[in-house]
């Protein structure tokens, strides 16, 4: 009887947190992300950028089918997209396509993670309207980390542009209806 009521308390725990937990698994692949490609390893970097993106898909449905939807929440999520499709994508591009470029090289990355945290904070702060303002942080992380399979035909300068055109389209004020 014990047994039974500690998986039931167990269950009822983690049901409760699910939202959370989808998060926070999130979140560590996109720190995972950052670690491969700091260990050269860009094709594991990737492949777990694309999962971090497939999690976050689900976390916020997850939410809202469970009722947990929370401050908390979507604080966590923020934090996670901006490790996974913040951090994680500049740093892969960066050391792909960037790395010779210098100090503007260096910028480049930079000027897209404090594009994509003044997109979250903004999203943070404005009531939910249906409509997304400026492209979401984990559509342009998906997109950056995406054109890893076409470095060997695209060239710095590419890049040098893609990175501040993603900035701006994330702190940009037009909106994309939710799907």
């Amino acid at each position: 009887m014990f047994l039974f009521q500690k998986v039931d308390s167990t269950l009822k725990k983690i049901k409760a947190n699910a939202a959370n937990i989808i998060t926070i698994t999130n979140m560590s692949f996109g720190g995972a992300a950052i670690m491969a490609t700091l260990n050269d390893s860009y094709s594991y970097s990737v492949l777990l950028i694309f999962i971090a993106a497939f999690l976050d898909r689900y976390d916020g449905k997850v939410a809202r089918k469970f009722n947990q939807e929370s401050d908390l929440g979507k604080q966590l999520d923020s934090m996670a997209d901006i490790i996974s499709f913040g951090v994680a994508p500049a740093l892969l591009m960066y050391e792909m396509a960037l790395i010779d470029a210098g100090v503007s090289g260096m910028m480049m990355p930079v000027l897209y993670i404090a594009a994509g945290a003044i997109r979250l904070a903004r999203f943070n702060v404005m009531d939910s309207t249906g409509y997304f303002v400026g492209l979401p942080i984990t559509a342009a992380g998906t997109l950056l980390t995406f054109s890893y399979f076409f470095t060997d035909v695209l060239s710095t300068q590419f890049y040098m542009i893609l990175f501040p055109v993603l900035a701006v389209l994330m702190v940009s004020t037009f909106t994309l209806k939710k799907v």
